[in-house]
């Protein structure tokens, strides 16, 4: 049986080639690399059919790394910040 997370990923737009744009590389990355890489990620979430359940998703699980729902870790921190307080 597959589970309801399976269900989600299969229809996000971040699938495929394009999913490096979601996580630092292993190599140091500049500043201005970072923010490039993240403005893509988020472009791409902009145009997801399941970005409100990615971004539950790692809301719920207190995912640490990558841009999940065009949120990254700061934002995601920030909003459940906001959301507790």
């Amino acid at each position: 049986m597959r589970s309801i997370v399976e269900g989600w990923q299969a229809r996000a737009a971040c699938r495929g080639p394009q999913a490096s744009a979601f996580f630092p590389p292993s190599t140091a990355e500049r500043k201005e690399q970072k923010l490039a890489r993240e403005q893509r990620a988020k472009a791409i979430c902009r145009t997801c059919v399941v970005q409100r359940e990615c971004l539950e998703y790692a809301l719920r699980i207190r995912e640490p790394h990558g841009i999940w729902g065009g949120l990254n870790e700061a934002e995601r921190k920030q909003l459940v910040s906001q959301q507790a307080g």
